[in-house]
């Protein structure tokens, strides 16, 4: 199954270079696909544990704290790195 994939905020430089999409095993969940990503970041980079995540617009939490969810063909998962400032 084919899944799209947005990174966006703070960190999205270290998305540099990530698909905007992957292709999953059926039945494969949003830790499977956080894991296929992680291994394509260059140089050590780590998505920050505090990313929320989404799936087709659904928040699920933080990549430190999501609720599990099994991915269906053409979700879309969204991970956006915290902003901070004012």
């Amino acid at each position: 199954m084919k899944i799209s994939v947005i990174f966006t905020g703070r960190s999205y430089h270290t998305a540099e270079g990530l698909p905007d999409e992957i292709e999953l095993a059926h039945e494969s969940t949003v830790n499977d696909a956080i894991a296929a990503l992680a291994t394509q970041l260059t140089d050590g980079a780590q998505f920050p544990p505090s990313c929320l995540v989404a799936v087709s617009g659904q928040h699920l939490g933080t990549l430190e704290s999501h609720e599990p969810r099994v991915l269906r063909d053409g979700d879309e998962l969204t991970l956006i790195a915290p902003v901070a400032g004012g």
